[in-house]
């Protein structure tokens, strides 16, 4: 039985600082390590963020749905909130 491809599109909300950065980092060790492949896009307009309700980053959006907001999530972390969404 072949396993079907799940495309996830995932969002790092952030202006570029350490913390954002770091999520990004986070979020493809999360991929790599499930094995998922994912689209990540890199939100950076400080609009494009607050039209998310975001006040506070980094933020996490998997699938257009906010998960985390202002903190670094570890790679398992991710790994958990990736797993719901198979």
């Amino acid at each position: 039985m072949i396993e079907e491809e799940i495309a996830v599109q995932i969002k790092i909300l952030g202006t570029g600082c350490k913390k954002c950065v770091q999520l990004g980092e986070n979020t493809e060790a999360a991929l790599k390590q499930l094995g998922v492949n994912a689209e990540i896009v890199k939100v950076t307009e400080v609009k494009d963020i607050l039209a998310y309700g975001i006040m506070s980053t980094p933020a996490l959006v998997i699938d257009e749905e906010v998960v985390s907001i202002g903190k670094v999530l570890k790679p398992k972390e991710i790994v958990k909130m990736l797993e719901n969404v198979k």
